[in-house]
């Protein structure tokens, strides 16, 4: 168990991708907390899945459009866990719109909640991390493969990709290593709403592993960056397709 008595923070962790890393440090051994916006019955039923394969799990509610709301879980995570080891910032929003469309409300919320919000978390971290802590960013493909109407997700990402970047160097030298993940396609319940089947058996066709990906498959490499192995990797964004791009 590599993350024996770690303390993690994972936001968005109720569901898909931020459900899966939840699941996999947990079963490393870390104590983990992670934050959710509205389902609560879906947070619930994560806690009740780490803790009954011998995990420890805690769910808080926080809406990372409101840095206030942020601010108190960061403080709450280090309360519950003592401290923090791991962050990893999951939690995003979407919400495609051509660039004709967009508001200022839109731009507003989504560069709050995908940017704004992760930067003041690692600004946090870097106060209080533990030295040789870890955080991972979750970014996508998208910010080298933008798409129409992705306009305020992928500058979004884009804009954490640099701000990863910078927390690697000002953190390095308590050995706090600051890394980005980015997703290709994976099989969630939110990409399957959104896409029709033939993109996305379009998609698997072209990725070199003939598959979408899976919440798994990205939750084993934060699972990876969180752990001792990764000591020797930090500023890095490591591109997690199957080889939709390579």
């Amino acid at each position: 168990m590599p993350l024996r008595a770690k303390a993690a923070l994972v936001t968005g962790g109720s569901r898909g991708i931020g459900r899966a890393i939840v699941e996999r440090l947990a079963r490393d051994g870390a104590r983990v907390l992670f934050s959710y916006r509205h389902d609560e019955e879906a947070a619930g039923a994560v806690v009740a899945a780490v803790r009954g394969a011998g995990g420890t799990a805690h769910a808080v509610r926080a809406d990372q459009g409101d840095l206030d709301a942020v601010r108190a879980l960061l403080d709450t995570a280090a309360e519950r866990l003592g401290g923090l080891d791991i962050l990893v910032n999951n939690a995003a929003a979407s919400e495609p719109r051509a660039i004709d469309d967009v508001t200022e409300d839109d731009f507003d919320r989504v560069m709050t909640i995908n940017a704004k919000a992760p930067f003041f978390a690692m600004q946090y971290a870097g106060r209080t991390m533990r030295d040789d802590g870890r955080i991972v960013n979750i970014s996508t493909l998208n910010t080298v493969v933008p798409g129409p109407g992705g306009a305020l997700y992928t500058a979004s990402k884009a804009a954490l990709e640099r701000f990863t970047a910078v927390a690697a160097r000002e953190f390095g030298p308590r050995r706090i290593t600051v890394n980005t993940v980015s997703p290709g396609a994976v099989d969630t319940a939110l990409l399957r709403s959104t896409n029709p089947p033939e993109a996305l058996e379009w998609t698997a066709s072209v990725t070199a592993l003939r598959r979408l990906g899976r919440p798994a498959d990205i939750a084993d490499v934060v699972a990876f960056l969180a752990g001792p192995d990764s000591r020797w990797i930090t500023g890095q964004n490591l591109r997690v397709t199957g080889g939709l791009i390579v």
